[in-house]
């Protein structure tokens, strides 16, 4: 074999086109190296929240621990960063590993992993993605090697209470954003169904937040209307809220896919309970907007804008659905000479509520452009699910398991909001998305050495976010653990 073509030995130089009078070379003489230097946020983090040792208690562990390397709390640990730093395959664990940051985010007393049990799995110091799959099947598969079943109902509440801890304890007002989202199937997955308004396999999940803070990701098949199993997810929700908030009042606010009488009769039988929701058209409410669009076309008409628009209210009851008549708000709009029209359904009050600074802001226009279109931004929760940490990959046959995978991707979301939110307040990384957060806080390079006294982490030197990084460590670590 010639020189060229020969595998060069680890101490071998690889040498590149020169720079001027400079040779360019490059070797495996780095030492142990991670590309993810802020993982230890994501640690901090949780520490703070107590959340990987409360969703640990959510499992059953019945292996036998004389042979255990991982704790069930290191397991979700790794499986939960790893999601939040963009590794959303087990197949990634394979080589993620032998990380020795993640191995110390992770608890793991020797993060080059010399003291595993058995030899041959020396060097890594992290699960395998074998190890990991197993513990998202355990619900599915009764076997002697999964021993790791979890109770879905623990879990379930382990979401909204963590997020529920994440909201301000004073608040006067918690708006619950809903939305349901089609995740699709690439596969013969349990419980698949054909949606036509997605236009192939999928399942529906419901998603439930709070400004940023995500409460509810409940997986459900796309045979059922979108609105299936809202009421229970609300009554554990508010119940929550109400142990933490005590005097907050709670608005309920969706598309028209939850314009459901249940739902609003609930909110209605509930203290301090309101919805703003949208409603789909039909003659009746046409009809009674109709004098408003007539002045919307008129003045299309006389003052050539692209779009103008008039509102009206009024009350209106389906003749056998509802079980009275609600409040309903209307919006005629006309763009480029074409009708728009649109509704929402509410029982917020007209003259706002006594103590509020501000008592027109559910006054007709207000309430539909500044409160009900503001549900907007919960679309920008749900892209980050998906876009930045692959919440749909609803990749294995079960549905329970698919289940799991969604909540670890929430409480991954969790972890990365609650960084941005107490790390990098006022900062220019405030507003972030988690793939950004990720991108310019977490994947960092990283040189690891480790001793008998301390794991010593090294940072390049040319890192350009330095002062942001020192400002989310000074506020992280001044974070009190969850037991204290």
């Amino acid at each position: 074999m010639s020189t060229s073509l020969r595998t060069p030995a680890p101490s071998e130089a690889l040498l590149f086109p020169d720079l001027e009078s400079r040779k360019v070379a490059l070797d495996f003489s780095g030492g142990t190296l991670s590309s993810e230097g802020g993982v230890l946020f994501l640690r901090q983090i949780d520490a703070s929240l107590g959340l990987t040792r409360t969703l640990a208690g959510c499992f059953n562990d019945r292996r036998d621990q004389r042979f255990v390397d991982h704790s069930m709390a290191q397991l979700l640990a790794q499986r939960i960063y790893a999601l939040a730093l963009g590794y959303e395959d087990l197949n990634d664990h394979a080589e993620l590993r032998r990380d020795p940051l993640l191995a110390t985010a992770c608890d793991k007393p020797d993060p080059l992993g010399q003291d595993r049990f058995n030899p041959q799995d020396r060097g890594s110091a992290l699960a395998s993605p074998s190890t990991l799959n197993r513990l998202e099947l355990s619900n599915n598969k009764a076997t002697l090697a999964h021993k790791l079943p979890h109770d879905p109902a623990k879990v379930e509440a382990c979401l909204f209470t963590m997020g529920v801890r994440c909201l301000p304890k004073h608040a006067k007002e918690i708006v619950l954003d809903l939305d349901s989202m089609g995740h699709l199937l690439h596969g013969l997955q349990e419980g698949r169904h054909y949606n036509d308004y997605y236009g192939d396999y999928c399942y529906l999940p419901l998603y439930i937040v709070a400004g940023d803070v995500l409460l509810w990701a409940g997986l459900r098949t796309s045979a059922k209307d979108g609105a299936n199993g809202v009421v229970p997810a609300l009554e554990k929700i508010v119940a929550a809220i109400r142990r933490r908030c005590k005097k907050a009042r709670i608005v309920l606010r969706g598309d028209s896919g939850f314009c459901r009488d249940e739902i609003m009769t609930w909110c209605e039988g509930q203290p301090e309970v309101y919805y703003c929701v949208g409603m789909s058209q039909n003659p009746v409410l046409l009809e009674n907007l109709a004098p408003a669009l007539v002045t919307a076309r008129m003045r299309a008409c006389l003052c050539g804008a692209p779009s103008v628009r008039e509102f009206a209210e009024f009350e209106y009851r389906t003749q056998t659905s509802w079980s009275r008549a609600r409040r309903m708000v209307g919006k005629a709009e006309v763009l480029a000479g074409d009708d728009n029209p649109r509704f929402i359904v509410t029982n917020l009050p007209a003259k706002g509520f006594k103590g509020d600074g501000d008592r027109q802001r559910f006054t007709t226009a207000r309430l539909y452009e500044e409160f009900y279109c503001a549900r907007g931004e919960m679309e920008n929760v749900l892209k980050q699910q998906v876009l930045d940490l692959e919440a749909d990959k609803m990749s294995t046959h079960y549905m329970a398991s698919n289940q799991l995978r969604l909540w670890l991707a929430a409480f991954a979301y969790m972890l990365l909001e609650r960084v941005r939110a107490l790390g990098c307040r006022g900062t220019e990384l405030a507003r972030a998305t988690a793939g950004t957060i990720r991108l310019k806080l977490l994947k960092l390079a990283a040189r690891v050495t480790v001793s008998v006294r301390r794991v010593y982490i090294q940072l390049s030197t040319a890192y350009p976010r330095q002062a942001l990084f020192r400002l989310c460590h000074a506020r992280l670590m001044r974070l009190a653990p969850a037991d204290g």
